[in-house]
């Protein structure tokens, strides 16, 4: 095993010493209690299956036979919800065959950031998370089920489940994924058009054909954004099946491995012992995921979310632990914004399979985690395929069918991971590198502020963006303002990087898996409405972000610094509208984009 790796991982053992086993306690007291219904009045019972079939309620009556909470993202708006809905009758039948009952415990919201983004509903998005966890507890909180099945895929969505689901840890948990949708218009002309319609050289009408040839139908989004990350971290953390993160929807493959991950889960039960997924979610699987992160290039959205995630499992992680795994981890991928493949060419250029096999042959990866099919992440290197229309496993890929999107053997696409962590006197923040050319990771320029990314835009469209320099986007922090993504800016920023500026984006906001080749230093902390040097930049000054030595910094003297004053701006549109003023008690409570931007004290 590499050294830092396991240096990282012994750090986070020891710093989480006494939350994880106060955690452990807390779900072995849990599972002392026994099968969840016996506690249930006959009163209870009732209730909790009058709606199920005879067959159902004589199971359910017995106490003995397992009971599996189905938790569900469903909606038929969005494209990577809508394949759920068949999900359910699938998941009860598989598990009847078994001996074993199936019920809905409940869904969760599932906000989509593809249609909020830039609209007032942004500011809600980020709280959606917690208020996932908080669901997907209601859902479990009637105490009727044994284990748990999350059908969740997209951006805030699976954190939350995950969230609340390790607040179960007792029972048995399994992810289900739904896939992408097929490939559609090219990104790069995509975004090829996007800077056209920046440039006023196309109208919205091709925008939006542009727009919709890309974004056609059931799935999720294909470029390597949250949501395709999340599944990612499904993988490396052992929660759902081997290589079925990218299989797409609708496909005999996709039902089949569906099928089998209840198959799985009914076998555990049915057998002497099933593990909790809060035993079996540990410090190695969380620093697998960071590998997992670091080595794709994915989302920085996960900076926070599996902060988030590890607290719930009484583990304790930080940026330093991100700063140090991505000096022992290369970038092995390019997915678009990172290059131009999507997700189903990265899957048939070799997938998840091959990262996890070059990772652990490689020395870089924990082997002994447990996981959904058994102890070993050696299993998730495996690949699922149909022989002769049955589900059945092969060795994976150990070379790359595509080596612009998967390197070769022996190389690589970066000596050091996809996401850094940059430090100054402006506080800590990340930075999306594994798109960004070298030649742009360093960047010395005056800041240029604005408090409402629209003043951007009008910056843009006045044509007063001409010379080099740093835009400074402030109070987009969650207590500002829920902390939304500022993808609209990136189109802005990359026309003018196109022009031979050099431009970069320092903000106490997020930018997301769509940070693009512009320098994007984002979670700025401490944000700007919590007391953040940020809030005291003043128009001119110099700013200095150097990727290389992960540094930020102000270059304004300490002196000057200490008598400038700080005008906060009239936040109160923010708080007000599109449901804002029913999560004022979450930016009242929020903790720090480094501690996971939570409301929640684990």
């Amino acid at each position: 095993m590499n050294n830092i790796v396991l240096q990282v991982t012994q750090a986070i053992i020891e710093r989480s010493k006494i939350s994880r086993d106060d955690y452990l306690s807390q779900i072995q007291s849990m599972k002392d209690f026994g099968v969840a219904r016996k506690s249930l009045s006959c009163g209870n019972l009732a209730h909790g299956f009058a709606a199920n079939t005879e067959q159902e309620k004589q199971l359910l009556s017995q106490y003995e036979k397992p009971n599996i909470g189905i938790i569900s993202s469903y909606n038929d708006m969005l494209s990577a919800h809508h394949p759920y809905q068949d999900y359910p009758a699938q998941i009860k039948a598989v598990a009847m065959k078994k001996g074993i009952t199936a019920q809905f415990a409940g869904g969760v919201p599932a906000m989509c950031d593809g249609v909020t983004q830039g609209q007032p509903g942004m500011e809600l998005s980020l709280f959606s998370r917690d208020s996932i966890a908080m669901s997907s507890a209601i859902a479990l909180s009637h105490n009727m089920f044994d284990a748990v099945v999350c059908l969740g895929i997209c951006d805030k969505i699976v954190p939350g489940m995950l969230i609340g689901a390790l607040r179960f840890g007792h029972l048995p948990t399994v992810f289900i994924p739904a896939g992408p949708m097929t490939s559609g218009m090219s990104n790069g002309e995509k975004s090829r058009i996007r800077k056209a319609f920046q440039l006023g050289e196309v109208d919205r009408v091709e925008l939006l054909r542009a727009e919709s040839e890309s974004y056609h139908s059931a799935g999720t989004c294909t470029f390597y954004g949250t949501a395709n990350s999340n599944q990612m971290l499904m993988e490396m953390m052992g929660l759902q099946l081997p290589s079925s993160s990218f299989v797409n929807p609708g496909t005999p493959l996709r039902d089949a491995l569906t099928q089998e991950a209840i198959n799985i889960l009914c076998d555990a039960l049915n057998g002497i012992e099933s593990m909790g997924v809060g035993e079996m979610i540990n410090e190695k699987s969380i620093v697998n995921a960071m590998i997992g992160l670091m080595a794709t290039g994915g989302s920085t959205n996960h900076t926070l979310h599996l902060v988030a995630i590890a607290r719930a499992a009484g583990i304790i992680i930080n940026w330093d632990d991100f700063s140090q795994l991505s000096k022992a981890i290369p970038l092995l991928a390019r997915i678009y914004p990172n290059g131009q493949a999507d997700v189903n060419h990265f899957h048939a250029a070799g997938g998840m399979n091959l990262i996890i096999w070059r990772l652990l042959h490689e020395g870089l990866l924990h082997e002994e985690v447990n996981t959904i099919v058994g102890p070993g992440m050696h299993r998730y290197c495996k690949e699922a395929y149909l022989k002769n229309g049955l589900l059945d496993w092969r060795d994976g890929m150990q070379f790359s069918l595509d080596e612009n999107i998967i390197s070769a053997q022996g190389s690589v696409f970066c000596e050091e991971g996809g996401i850094r962590v940059l430090k100054g006197n402006l506080g800590n923040c990340v930075i999306k590198t594994s798109a960004v050319d070298v030649s742009r990771q360093v960047i010395v320029a005056p800041a240029k502020i604005f408090e409402e990314q629209s003043q951007l835009q009008d910056a843009f469209d006045a044509g007063e963006l001409i010379e080099n320099f740093i835009a400074v986007v402030r109070y987009q922090g969650p207590k500002a303002n829920g902390m939304p993504e500022l993808h609209k800016l990136t189109p802005i920023l990359s026309v003018l990087q196109d022009k031979g500026l050099q431009v970069a984006l320092v903000t106490d906001g997020r930018m997301s898996g769509a940070s693009g080749s512009v320098p994007a230093a984002i979670h700025l902390t401490p944000e700007a409405l919590d007391g953040g040097l940020i809030a005291k930049i003043q128009q001119g000054d110099i700013l200095s972000l150097d990727c290389h030595k992960g540094e930020l910094n102000l270059l304004v003297p300490d002196s000057e610094l200490a008598i400038r004053e700080v005008t906060v701006p009239n936040l109160a549109a923010h708080h007000v509208g599109m449901g804002r003023e029913l999560f004022s008690i979450m930016r009242e409570k929020v903790g720090s984009a480094e501690v996971g931007a939570s409301v929640f004290s684990f």
